[in-house]
């Protein structure tokens, strides 16, 4: 048998050394996958750890019955008439003339403390006149009573009292959480008792239109009844309060919505030392900085949050002007309305923090000592309707515009001295009634210097066209509340 040369002998353990490589390499390769795509081998230890701090609540508000209440019209000799007299009749009987009736509603939540602190929504406690919780098993009812609650976050916290220490979960830490982490919902579904369901984070930092929105988006299935109740992560730790669904039917189609745990656990502690939230105020009205603005305020990029109007408060009193553009709070960058506001929100009030400022294309640094939002929201009254304009004055951009006077200024619920163009009507194919402006809008600024009559404003477009620019920023009221927007100089 021939011997194979030296020169074999290595290019075939070369080639032996490559296949083992490449065998390991699928290996490692394999193993990656089945551990990114490997689900838990069961629930069950994690259900049983954290179901005896899970309750059911169910509330009973008592309706007042109403007198004299409308009754459905029926014509006179109608083929109907007879039927619905004695429908009338038998329902009248049936609630027993005027008496009160006892409504209730069903709900999720969950024990923080062996005290009996419970964390809820308040949607499921609001306007309840009694509250009881049902426990692990069915086998203790205690009444609860209301320690605080937050509209804006949807949080409620409720107390019990109990002869025994009772058993409780802890908050998760939800910034950690990933999309595609598997998450535990545990609570009362349609009323049907203690319930499990998982699934995964489809997404984050959701938004479902409050101001301090941070929903933990989930496919684990929450139905009407999870209102409250706890998301868990793999560890126990709830990481959410399940609050909403979004669904054509009522039922679960795999996206629910959890107020994550970052934001409640703050709310909660506020709650239990104060009854009620304290957030810090910066005390201006904002917006978002769009593409056609970047021109008209001397900017290259989005980034930042533009002050449309600078009512009394902490801000004026530092020196912050309409036109600024909010670079950085508290040391930290801002990029946009959302992001201040909850920043803000979470920073205490009385605290003195540094706020960066774009103005005239220059940063200037202004200290501001923050107050309390809920004061400055409860002393603010409302705002008053709009009324329509008679319509007079000239077409400018599209827009009829009139100069303000007592009776305009009284018509749109301005102050007396109140300045700038009266929107009279907006050309319906033009760019400013695409951008919003409206029929009653009020223009005061526009290039960030005050407009006060037709003559000015013109002047202002034509200076602009000429210094070669695009756009012109304007500053528009609409019934009180200020916002930017920017007109093409066509």
């Amino acid at each position: 048998m021939q011997q194979p040369t030296d020169r074999q002998a290595k290019q075939r353990g070369m080639t032996l050394f490559i296949a083992m490589l490449m065998g390991a390499a699928v290996l490692l390769t394999t193993g990656l996958k089945v551990e990114a795509r490997g689900a838990p081998d069961s629930f069950a230890d994690l259900a049983e750890q954290v179901s005896p701090a899970v309750v059911n609540i169910t509330t009973t508000t008592i309706i007042e019955a109403r007198a004299g209440g409308p009754q459905p019209m029926v014509p006179e000799g109608s083929p109907f008439e007879e039927f619905f007299r004695d429908f009338l009749d038998r329902d009248q009987q049936g609630n027993h003339g005027d008496k009160p009736r006892r409504s209730q509603a069903l709900g999720s939540g969950f024990v923080i403390s062996e005290d009996g602190f419970i964390v809820t929504n308040n949607h499921v406690i609001e306007g309840a006149d009694e509250i009881m919780i049902e426990f692990f098993g069915g086998e203790k009812e205690l009444p609860a009573k209301v320690i605080g609650t937050d509209p804006n976050t949807d949080i409620a916290l409720l107390k019990v009292e109990s002869d025994e220490p009772l058993d409780f979960v802890q908050f998760g830490d939800s910034d950690v959480m990933r999309v595609g982490d598997w998450v535990m919902a545990v609570g009362n579904p349609l009323g049907q008792g203690f319930s499990v369901s998982a699934g995964i984070i489809s997404a984050r930092n959701r938004g479902l239109g409050g101001v301090y929105d941070d929903y933990i988006q989930t496919d684990a299935a929450i139905n009407r009844g999870n209102s409250g109740g706890p998301l868990f992560n793999m560890e126990g730790g709830v990481i959410g309060v399940n609050t909403a669904i979004l669904s054509p039917n009522g039922g679960s189609i795999g996206i629910g919505f959890s107020m994550s745990s970052n934001v409640v656990n703050k709310v909660v502690g506020q709650l239990k030392e104060f009854g009620e939230t304290r957030r810090g105020w910066l005390g201006v009205r904002i917006q978002d900085i769009t593409e056609d603005m970047l021109e008209g305020l001397n900017l290259s990029s989005t980034e930042g949050v533009l002050v449309n109007d600078v009512p009394e408060g902490p801000s004026k009193d530092a020196g912050i002007q309409a036109g600024d553009v909010i670079m950085s709070f508290d040391g930290s960058d801002v990029a946009n309305t959302r992001e201040l506001v909850k920043v803000v929100g979470n920073a205490p009030v009385g605290k003195a923090v540094r706020v960066v400022v774009m103005r005239d294309g220059q940063t200037q640094t202004l200290k501001v000592t923050l107050g309390r939002r809920e004061e400055a929201v409860a002393s603010n009254g409302e705002d008053k309707p709009m009324e329509n304009a008679a319509p007079m004055q000239k077409s400018v951009l599209g827009m009829t515009l009139g100069a303000l006077d007592d009776a305009i200024r009284g018509e749109l619920g301005l102050n007396p001295g109140d300045k700038g163009l009266a929107v009279l009507a907006v050309e319906e194919d033009s760019e400013a009634f695409e951008k919003g402006m409206r029929q009653g809008d009020v223009i005061t600024e526009a290039g960030q210097l005050a407009v006060e009559d037709i003559a000015g404003f013109e002047k202002m477009i034509d200076e602009a066209r000429e210094g070669g620019r695009k756009s012109m920023l304007l500053l528009v009221r609409r019934g009180g509340e200020p916002r930017f927007l920017a007109l093409s100089l066509k």
